[in-house]
């Protein structure tokens, strides 16, 4: 459900927040409707989308110039993409995302309209926070979460300050910070690299159905991707799960106009469900922070966690090889942000650990600088384990209690429910 103009009270509320979500929300609506003239979706695409490009590069050279760059190795650095090759890629990109809007298989971005007081303020809170990600980087400091000795009932490889952010993923101020800090590094892109994995969930949709189809988004972080599945598929059920108590507040209040979300405490490599409990999982931007011992882990319990026939729609960096004229950026990433397994991920062969896992590859795509990949679990793939009629929904914090990978805090299950 779409956010209400009216208040607690029943009272019109026409705040200007409220009235802009409502005309961004009415003009994604118009998306949807045979009679709007192609042209109009496609000026206030490339409307919304160009400022959104133009503010987040903005912020990126505004960042260079405050902040210093860590070298790249000579070799590297001559073969690093030029301008021309990464705008090329965006274009790609949004061309795509566009042209998957106008074919109807996924909505307008319920956000497309810009909120300049709301950027405005991310951006404030993104450059004060800057000074400490710019002290962690000179001094290669990624580890300031680990000596916190109150967050160690976390697994050890998730105790790094990724991209030297501040905290780590592990408090309320990273989760406000951290989806400006992801558009700031792709240049507005992220969102759209997100999306790309729509196509083929609405694929799949079509072929089975909504009711009774069940979604988990694994690291579901904030909430972004769940918020464009639910504004194209609102009665989907869904659950998101990630290690984050603070990320998963933040996506609470993010999901909060819709229904049928559940929110779940738990790590990717221990899911707290029974096994078939899922028609769908998704996994987007994980797999590169994990080490590759986990990694497998949590493929293997990705697939236990599918019911037979269901799909697995991952969206992750891209890796060697995929667009070799990008190589060399991937190569420096990890140098110059903190991503202590990304250079492993690079390399490692996704397809035969998905294999290894049970799961059966169906294509991989490009987006720009990210890979989408599509795979499947077997029909014939444990059948008798869970009948599709009677597999339990997820746990809820009435029933069950999970324990972390280090048998540390408990993780339990929470629900969220919004919209009228």
């Amino acid at each position: 459900m779409r956010p209400s103009l009216s208040g607690a009270d029943g009272r019109n509320e026409l705040t200007s927040a409220t009235f802009m979500r409502s005309l961004a929300a009415a003009m994604a609506d118009l998306t949807t409707l045979p009679t709007v003239s192609p042209g109009l979706v496609r000026t206030a695409y490339r409307l919304s989308q160009g400022l959104r490009m133009a503010w987040y590069s903005g912020l990126y050279r505004l960042t260079s110039q405050i902040t210093s760059r860590v070298p790249a190795a000579p070799e590297v650095k001559a073969r690093m993409p030029s301008r021309r090759d990464l705008m090329a890629g965006l274009e790609d990109l949004l061309a795509r995302d566009l042209a998957n809007i106008e074919a109807g298989r996924y909505r307008m971005p319920h956000d497309w309209l810009p909120r300049p007081a709301a950027w405005l303020t991310q951006a404030a809170r993104y450059l004060v926070d800057l000074r400490e990600v710019e002290r962690r980087r000179r001094h290669r400091d990624g580890q300031e979460v680990w000596r916190e000795a109150e967050r160690r009932g976390y697994p050890r490889y998730y105790l790094q300050n990724f991209h030297y952010q501040t905290d780590g993923y592990l408090s309320r101020r990273s989760a406000e910070l951290y989806d400006v800090q992801v558009e700031v590094l792709f240049g507005g892109s992220a969102d759209a690299m997100r999306r790309q994995a729509l196509p083929p969930l609405g694929e799949h949709l079509a072929g089975r159905g909504i009711a009774g189809t069940r979604l988990l988004d694994v690291a579901c972080g904030t909430g972004r991707f769940l918020g464009f599945v639910k504004d194209n598929w609102p009665r989907l059920e869904t659950v998101g799960l990630d290690m984050s108590g603070a990320y998963l507040a933040a996506a609470g209040d993010a999901l909060r106009p819709y229904r049928r979300v559940r929110l779940v405490e738990g790590a990717a490599e221990r899911l707290p469900f029974a096994d078939g409990s899922f028609d769908i999982v998704s996994c987007l931007y994980l797999l590169h922070e994990l080490p590759r011992k986990v990694r497998r882990l949590a493929a293997a319990e990705i697939s236990r966690a599918l019911a037979p026939g269901g799909l697995l729609l991952l969206v992750d960096s891209l890796q060697l090889g995929d667009v070799p004229a990008y190589d060399a950026l991937l190569e420096h990433f990890p140098v110059a942000f903190h991503e202590p397994y990304y250079a492993d991920y690079v390399r490692d062969d996704l397809g035969a650990m998905f294999a290894a896992a049970g799961l059966r590859p169906e294509g991989t795509e490009i987006a720009y600088l990210s890979r989408v990949m599509r795979f499947r679990k077997p029909e014939t793939a444990a059948r008798a384990r869970v009948s599709a009629a009677k597999r339990p929904m997820p746990p809820t914090a009435r029933n069950r209690a999970e324990r972390s990978p280090t048998g540390g805090r408990s993780r339990r299950a929470r629900s969220i429910r919004g919209g009228a």
